[in-house]
Order: C-alpha cells, then sequence, then structure tokens
C-alpha cells in the first residue's frame, strides 16, 4: 500500500497514483490530503484510488482506512461520503468525457479550430506555431480526454459547446 498527498513537490499524488495503477495495477493506493472539494476527490477515484483520507479525519480514520482497503474496500473520509454518493450516482467514474485535468487556454482553442475542420497545418498557421506543436498539443489533449479518434474528439467540442454545430 502507498500513502499519497494530492499537493507534493515533484509529482502531484493524482499522477503519482495513475503512474503506480497503470504499472502495478495490484498497488493499493490511499490519498491523504486536506482537499475537501470534490473536484479532488472525483480526480482521485477517477485515477483509480482506493481510498481518499482528509488528513482532519486522520487521527481517528487512518487505521479504519488501512483495514478497509487491505480487505478490497474502498474508504471515503466520513466528511466526504455525501460527496462520493453524488459522484456515483452522476455517474462521474466512468465519464471519459470529463478530463482529470483540466484543458488549457490553447487546448481549448485548438479543440475548436479542429472541431471546425481545420488541419493541423492551417491551425499552426492561424496561431503561429510550427506544425509538430499543434500535433504534440492534439497528442496532449487526446490523452487528456481519453479520446481515440477525431470523431471522437469534434464530439467533445460539440458536447461542451466549443463549436456553432448544434449536433454530430
Amino acid at each position: 500500500m502507498v500513502i499519497l498527498d494530492i499537493s507534493m513537490p515533484s509529482l502531484p499524488g493524482i499522477e503519482a497514483t495513475r503512474e503506480i495503477k497503470k504499472a502495478y495495477p495490484a498497488v493499493k493506493v490511499l490519498i491523504l490530503t486536506m482537499h475537501k472539494k470534490k473536484e479532488y476527490l472525483n480526480n482521485a477515484i477517477a485515477a483509480g484510488v482506493d481510498g481518499y483520507l482528509l488528513k482532519e479525519d486522520a487521527p481517528k480514520e487512518l487505521l479504519n482506512a488501512i483495514d478497509m482497503i487491505r480487505q478490497g474496500r474502498t474508504y471515503v473520509s466520513p466528511l466526504l461520503s455525501s460527496d462520493l454518493v453524488n459522484l456515483y450516482v452522476q455517474g462521474q467514474r466512468q465519464n471519459d468525457a470529463a478530463p482529470s485535468e483540466p484543458l488549457s487556454p490553447r487546448q481549448i482553442e485548438i479543440i475548436k479550430m479542429i472541431a471546425e475542420g481545420k488541419s493541423s497545418k492551417e491551425i499552426a498557421e492561424i496561431l503561429f506555431l510550427s506544425f509538430r506543436t499543434i500535433q504534440n498539443h492534439r497528442t496532449k489533449i487526446m490523452k487528456k480526454l481519453n479520446l481515440k479518434k477525431n470523431t471522437d474528439l469534434v464530439r467533445y467540442a460539440i458536447r461542451k459547446g466549443y463549436t456553432a454545430t448544434a449536433a454530430f
């Protein structure tokens, strides 16, 4: 079992969780953090954590959290349990259209142009960037959104209202 904080100096806890789960899926991960916002909880769950414990709950709950996770169960701090239920009801864990990290303004700008049918070369000329830079942005956007095809990216842009197109 690995215990991480979300705010770590070299590699954020959520990204570290992704890397650990990718390399060692059987390793259990407990996030021990001060962050109460449900966005952090949602991102942690999407990354594959087995437990999310607030530091203020740790004195009373740490051993319980570790025991539950060792038994194959998921642990969430009592203060966040209603947030977890809301996330479950909304289907956030399976929602591949929601990036685990927010898109940058530049990435959104590029998505808009892709959805409008512009090629990478055209986008590069408009933004005064190299073709290769646009290709790198496109790759990072697709990875962040967990998309495989360009058509999926266009559908995402339409759902998010990034284009004037009403339907796909």
